[in-house]
């Protein structure tokens, strides 16, 4: 089963004891994968596809407990799929269902279906139903093992910015995007997607992103100290290279004995001791020389096998210029 059915069947559970907050789930469903008509003359129905059949459940749970409805379930298949229609067909409970939800006004004009009024979520308790009710009936959440991805698909922007601007009362900066022919809201971050779990309550699966999120951050951290020291361990060993190189040259060009004797002997340590770090090179002088002191030393050397170099390569040019 993938995360985001996991998390489906856990909201499937998660049923609101407040009469308003379950209105506001279903109407949500209702909004994104519903259809209704109703007129006085001939009547009306409300239809709920879905492709889904927890989505399907949900929202027959919802009007149960919320209307007393009975709703008619249908499963239809067509090719390699299989929809699942919640057909309520009775005028009064069509009413009531539209009127609860706000898609009825009281002289029983059908509103635009568009449009989700703000009393649906005045209530934050609402607001969180609704977000609940949005992504049982459009939403996915990829695997957070591979990685972060929520979102909510909409058929039209107005609905896509709706459900932006509720999400955003909780602090949740969503982002837009059209594929094919759906507008979508999501999110990327794995910290806000724990929030938006948060918020619809389904606290299992928060628990099991949230171990995810921990475990990969340990692992990121792990590999950036390994990545770190092997850059550490590989810029000392160029560095003890160069060393060993320069005071070779100078031993070879020079001598030893032409040395100040402090230099000397950081030369010969060097030498004998060519992977061993700075301060560990301090702790063989005599006396035992701090980091910066090793390093000033062995930066001297430098110095000298530079200017031996230099002086070398004008004695050739000089003796080409002469021949």
């Amino acid at each position: 089963m993938s995360f985001s059915m996991q998390v489906k069947e856990e909201l499937l559970k998660q049923i609101s004891p407040a009469r308003h907050c379950r209105i506001a789930e279903t109407a949500a469903i209702i909004w994104l994968c519903g259809r209704y008509k109703y007129s006085r003359l001939h009547g009306g129905y409300i239809k709920v596809s879905t492709e889904n059949l927890t989505v399907a459940s949900k929202y027959f749970i919802l009007i149960e407990k919320t209307f007393k409805i009975r709703a008619e379930v249908l499963v239809r298949r067509s090719h390699n799929s299989t929809y699942y229609q919640v057909v309520v067909r009775s005028d009064a409970d069509v009413v009531n269902i539209l009127k609860a939800a706000k898609f009825m006004d009281d002289d029983e004009e059908v509103t635009d279906n568009d449009v989700v009024s703000s009393i649906i979520t005045q209530n934050t308790c609402c607001k969180r139903a609704f977000v609940r009710g949005a992504f049982m009936a459009a939403g996915s959440i990829t695997d957070p093992e591979k990685s972060y991805h929520f979102e909510i698909a909409c058929t039209d922007e107005v609905k896509a910015d709706r459900i932006g601007d509720i999400l955003h009362a909780f602090n949740i900066d969503i982002r837009h995007t059209i594929r094919k022919r759906s507008y979508i809201v999501y999110l990327k971050e794995g910290s806000q997607i724990c929030d938006v779990l948060n918020i619809m309550e389904a606290h299992v699966a928060l628990m099991k992103l949230e171990n995810i999120r921990i475990y990969k951050e340990m692992r990121n951290s792990v590999n950036r100290k390994v990545n770190c020291e092997a850059a550490n361990i590989s810029k000392t060993t160029e560095a003890a290279r160069r060393q060993r190189q320069d005071i070779l040259y100078i031993r070879d060009n020079l001598g030893f004995g032409n040395l100040p004797e402090h230099l000397q002997e950081i030369a010969r340590v060097r030498l004998e001791n060519p992977d061993v770090s700075l301060k560990e090179l301090g702790d063989l002088l005599h006396p035992v020389l701090g980091k910066s002191g090793v390093n000033h030393r062995l930066r001297r050397l430098g110095e000298i096998a530079s200017d031996l170099r230099k002086h070398k390569e004008e004695n050739n040019d000089i003796e080409k210029h002469y021949r």
